[in-house]
């Protein structure tokens, strides 16, 4: 099974790409974690807010692999405890289908794509920077994953 982490923006701080890979590079082979991020689009003084959400929106949709579960991270989803993503991400690998999970830039989501998903993923109440829940899912999906095999990561 692969998890594919789809994000707006491709300049990101050394930070982040060093947490991704950091936790993405521990899971094993058969629950691969890769990062698609996707490129800010092309913004001029008239684009306003909502033209750029739509328009990241299409680019995230139409990068979401075939027959793969969709999971987006927005602020206004479902705040779940790990035990909950672990118990998401076993059900996950039992489908056998690719999960992709969105974030979304600086301006936030489109509403089509979080009516498109499966599962709507809050990480926290709090508002995180984009590029910071880069790193957050990959823990978590860690996190999750050594729960499930009774790894000494999780000690909860």
């Amino acid at each position: 099974m692969r998890l594919h982490l789809l994000a707006i923006g491709q300049r990101m701080p050394d930070w982040v790409a060093t947490g991704f890979t950091e936790y993405a590079a521990r899971l094993p082979r058969e629950l691969s974690l890769v990062l698609r991020a996707l490129p800010n689009p092309a913004r001029s003084r008239a684009m306003d807010t909502a033209t750029l959400r739509r328009v990241e929106g299409q680019a995230l949709l139409a990068a979401v692999p075939a027959q793969a579960l969709v999971v987006v991270l927005d602020e206004r989803g479902r705040v779940v405890d790990t035990r909950a993503v672990a118990e998401r991400l076993a059900g996950w690998q039992q489908s056998g289908r690719d999960v992709a999970l969105i974030i979304g830039g600086a301006a936030g989501l489109d509403d089509t794509v979080r009516e498109r998903a499966d599962w709507v993923w809050s990480l926290s109440p709090l508002t995180f920077p984009h590029m910071l829940v880069r790193v957050l899912v990959a823990e978590q999906i860690y996190r999750a994953w050594s729960l499930l095999n009774k790894h000494p990561y999780h000690r909860a």
